[in-house]
């Protein structure tokens, strides 16, 4: 770790974000920038759960500034009167406006979860889970009005573990972006590196953008009817929210880890079974072993347990 006499680059930036990762990837950067102001979202009216960005600029004694909404975010950044030439911008939730890119004289760095421009839009990391996909990285973009369009200073490439889920995703790329904005950032300053076009740079599987979305609880109900292998993707893609909902045994469950067998059973769609201690379900197509789960009110067990507590109602 740096102390602050140790920084990266000694002239100040401005950080932006918002969230859980923005607020992990500032107790990051503080270590090895000089961070002149956090601009942030304000605590919501009536909002009793934890503040993460504010929390942490708090902890580490950095100035700033909560907007709730880009026309207010404008005005209190041409209010500021910021000595940095440049900003970075991580999980902020807030769409910025051009006259705020324009404060900066080198503009807004976002580091976006994903090999731009595959997975554009609000949750790239989930959605790298849910497809399938064996890689996916980090983008470090010169922010632009249209959402994750702007040109890329670097990519650096994630190989994802097969039992990949989106904390343990996250977190690897949290890391991952930090390493990458600590080398990046100063040959960017000293004009060694470059921003290119997304389609021109891009080392995605293809050059054609791809979207994610928003999720809602209703992606966290599991529908037996999709694939095994699909299932047990959204199983470690929703892991943290929405969760992964079903009723088994008449109990309504949160399925936590599975994994997938090839069978011959033909069982009826969504039959719930039990074979040697384990418990399957019937999908759509194959077989999806329930290695743990939570029921409602009850902590987390591994799934033997819970057959050895309701398997009889099965």
């Amino acid at each position: 770790m740096r102390n602050s006499g140790d920084k990266v680059v000694a002239e100040p930036i401005v950080f932006f974000g918002s969230g859980p990762v923005a607020a992990a990837s500032l107790e990051l950067l503080a270590n090895s920038f000089n961070i002149e102001t956090v601009v942030t979202k304000p605590r919501p009216l009536h909002h009793r759960g934890a503040v993460p960005v504010v929390i942490a600029a708090e902890k580490l004694a950095l100035p700033i500034i909560t907007t709730a909404d880009k026309s207010e975010l404008s005005t209190k950044i041409a209010e500021a009167n910021f000595k940095s030439r440049v900003a970075v911008l991580i999980d902020f939730g807030i769409i910025v406006k051009q006259d705020v890119i324009d404060t900066f004289p080198f503009g807004i760095i976002n580091s976006h979860f994903s090999l731009l421009p595959e997975w554009r839009g609000a949750d790239p990391i989930t959605f790298a889970i849910l497809s399938g996909q064996h890689r996916t990285g980090i983008s470090l973009m010169l922010l632009v009005e249209p959402l994750d369009e702007g040109p890329l200073l670097a990519q650096v490439p994630y190989d994802m573990a097969p039992a990949e889920t989106t904390p343990s995703l996250t977190e690897a790329l949290i890391e991952l972006s930090y390493k990458s904005l600590c080398e990046i950032l100063p040959l960017y300053l000293s004009g060694s590196a470059v921003p290119a076009p997304q389609e021109a740079v891009t080392i995605a599987s293809s050059p054609e953008p791809i979207y994610s979305r928003k999720l809602t609880k209703e992606d966290g109900v599991l529908d037996f009817n999709k694939p095994a292998a699909i299932i047990e993707r959204e199983i470690r893609a929703y892991l943290e929210w929405p969760k992964s909902h079903a009723t088994i045994a008449g109990k309504d469950i949160v399925v936590t880890a599975a994994h997938v067998v090839a069978t011959d059973s033909v069982n009826k769609v969504g039959t719930v079974f039990t074979l040697n201690k384990e418990l399957l379900i019937q999908t759509g197509d194959g077989v999806l072993v329930v290695d743990s789960l939570k029921p409602a009110g009850k902590p987390e067990m591994r799934a033997a347990a819970f057959v050895a507590g309701y398997g009889r109602n099965l």
